[in-house]
């Protein structure tokens, strides 16, 4: 049997990875184990004060088990790939490895009072979008659909922690690794 692993790198709390792997059992049906992984502060660029999502996956492919189908890492640093100024996510379409940062999603990056609320939903529907890549979706057009494109916190907090219909249907149609 494959699991779906969610990890999460040091500095993130137990209740958010305990989180995270809630909903991502509930969403996708499948047994969920939590895993460790080691701090990414190897991925840091001092230019950017970011870390590099890139090398962040190429870390998780190696450290994925043997039993795991997928790798969703939760992560509290700030994440980049080159030609954007920053991402909340990133997967491997239909592969094995992903990557969720928690930084932004927090209302207090944005200067905002913390809201645990808002912070929960905004997590649970990045892992759940970035997890839909994995399972070989891509983006989808309809706004409310967790696999929906978000470029900025608004549109994150515009969707669903949930697949549209014709998601569903064809992360059903596809391979269940």
């Amino acid at each position: 049997m494959k699991y779906l692993y969610v990890a999460a790198s040091p500095e993130v709390r137990l209740e958010d990875h305990r989180m995270v792997s809630g909903r991502l059992a509930g969403e996708f049906g499948l047994p969920v184990r939590e895993m460790e992984i080691p701090a990414v502060d190897f991925a840091y660029d001092a230019g950017r004060k970011q870390y590099g999502s890139i090398a962040v996956l190429e870390m998780l492919v190696r450290l994925c088990p043997d039993d795991a189908g997928k790798l969703l890492a939760v992560t509290e640093r700030d994440l980049y790939v080159p030609v954007l100024t920053f991402v909340f996510g990133q997967a491997q379409l239909g592969g094995r490895a992903a990557v969720v940062s928690l930084a932004r999603l927090r209302q207090e990056f944005y200067g905002l009072a913390p809201n645990r609320e808002v912070f929960v939903e905004r997590a649970a529907k990045e892992a759940i979008h970035e997890t839909g890549h994995l399972f070989g979706l891509v983006h989808c057009a309809d706004r409310s659909c967790a696999m929906s494109l978000a470029t900025n916190i608004r549109q994150i907090d515009g969707k669903q922690a949930a697949f549209c219909a014709p998601c569903t249907a064809r992360l059903r149609r596809g391979p269940r690794e």
